[in-house]
């Protein structure tokens, strides 16, 4: 605080010299004692130096004065000074920690400027060559196979597996154990991630697997004559960002800031639908925003998914092979296609999931005509293996007119949508 007075320890503020004299100007003015020679002392108040003359003993007070003024403006000064390089350091650390958590976060969502798809898959590449489990030729090879399918738009199929709805159409018709009723999505191809896409491209890979299925549809062949074949990740990238610039969701497309080629952004249940209805597909993403059983389970996702299927597809059929085409299912940090859903004997549900994370080799097992059904825990999902705190799904269900489309771009602006209460 303030300098205070030496006599009575009062905050007198930058007026001491002021203050001393008036309030305390009796003790300079005192009477000196007598020495044994009869000389008069005059004794300092502050610290008992004992003067012989009165102006000696007001210059040497007035210097106390001012050392004590002094002293206490530097402990002022240092001490704002300390506080100050303190406040300074501790907003640094902070928005050190703060850079480091976006990073940390930029990272992991693929937006901080590493590169993308090409340059993974050229990394990968390379690296796997330095290992010595490619040889040289056959990097050049791909390279040029990657380059010239980037050059065209369409994926290489490298990761596709095809047949698998067929094959499990002819097993659950030969099963006799414990299946009453299985519903199944029209044929969908598995794709699973790649050298290029590893750690990042579920979103774009289920994306894949859902349109395998549109393209065998008839009833979506206006709607995909420019996609005849499946895009590759760049291409859908491209295609995702021509449908933010077509107005679809604004705030998702600021998130991105308005750029996915040539990132490794992850992608989910909302950039599904906008490209979806960019296309003039109509979907809807429903929102299952808590669990609804016990141990954090969702059997209400599991009841709306058999609904999706058995609704036109009711009736006494144990194997009912459906036109409906596979469902986006989304939860944080992965996604993953509905394919089909089981009804056990005992009314319990199990869901058929294509993960992009399960490799060809794995998938192609389920292609075997003899399969005694133990190659099916790839695919089964029983309502205690999903406790996830939210999922999301994006199901379509048919083909929008242009006047539909443009209204659902206006909604999109809003609210994208709509929660299982």
């Amino acid at each position: 605080g303030l300098p205070e007075c030496p006599f009575c320890g009062e905050a007198a503020g930058w007026e001491l010299e002021a203050h001393v004299r008036t309030r305390h100007g009796h003790l300079l003015d005192a009477p000196g004692t007598d020495t044994e020679n009869g000389e008069q002392l005059y004794e300092c108040p502050m610290c008992s130096l004992a003067c012989t003359n009165i102006q000696i003993l007001e210059e040497h007070v007035d210097l106390h004065l001012e050392e004590h003024s002094f002293s206490e403006g530097t402990d002022l000064e240092l001490a704002q000074q300390l506080q100050t390089e303190e406040d300074k350091q501790q907003r640094s650390e902070e928005e050190k920690r703060e850079r480091e958590e976006f990073k940390k976060l930029q990272k992991q969502y693929g937006l901080d400027n590493s590169g993308g798809y090409k340059q993974q898959f050229l990394k990968n590449m390379e690296r796997e060559v330095d290992r010595g489990r490619m040889q040289p030729f056959e990097y050049h090879k791909r390279k040029a196979d990657m380059m010239e399918c980037l050059a065209f738009g369409i994926d290489d199929g490298k990761t596709k597996t095809s047949g698998v709805i067929e094959a499990l159409c002819k097993y659950y018709q030969n099963e006799n154990k414990d299946v009453r009723h299985v519903w199944l999505s029209a044929g969908v191809d598995h794709f699973h991630s790649s050298l290029g896409d590893r750690g990042w491209g579920c979103g774009y890979r289920n994306f894949q697997m859902l349109l395998s299925s549109l393209l065998q549809n008839s009833l979506y062949n206006d709607c995909l004559r420019d996609t005849t074949l499946i895009p590759s990740i760049p291409k859908i990238q491209s295609m995702i960002e021509d449908a933010w610039r077509e107005g679809f969701d604004p705030q998702g497309a600021s998130h991105f800031n308005n750029r996915l080629h040539g990132s490794k952004a992850w992608i989910g249940a909302c950039e599904i639908y906008s490209l979806l209805t960019s296309l003039r597909i109509k979907c809807q993403v429903i929102d299952f925003h808590k669990p609804t059983g016990p141990v954090s389970t969702h059997p209400r996702l599991f009841e709306w998914i058999l609904h999706y299927y058995s609704a036109e597809n009711e009736g006494g059929v144990k194997v009912v092979c459906t036109s409906k085409p596979p469902i986006y299912l989304q939860h944080q940090g992965h996604s993953r296609t509905v394919v089909g859903i089981e009804e056990k004997k005992n009314k319990t549900l199990c869901l058929l999931l294509f993960d992009p994370g399960c490799s060809s080799q794995e998938m192609q097992k389920l292609l075997k005509q003899n399969s005694d059904g133990t190659s099916l825990k790839l695919l089964r999902k029983f309502v205690g293996s999903l406790k996830e705190k939210q999922y999301q799904v994006v199901a379509v269900d048919g083909v929008l007119s242009l006047e539909e489309k443009a209204a659902r771009c206006r909604a999109s602006q809003v609210l994208t949508s709509e929660k299982i209460p």
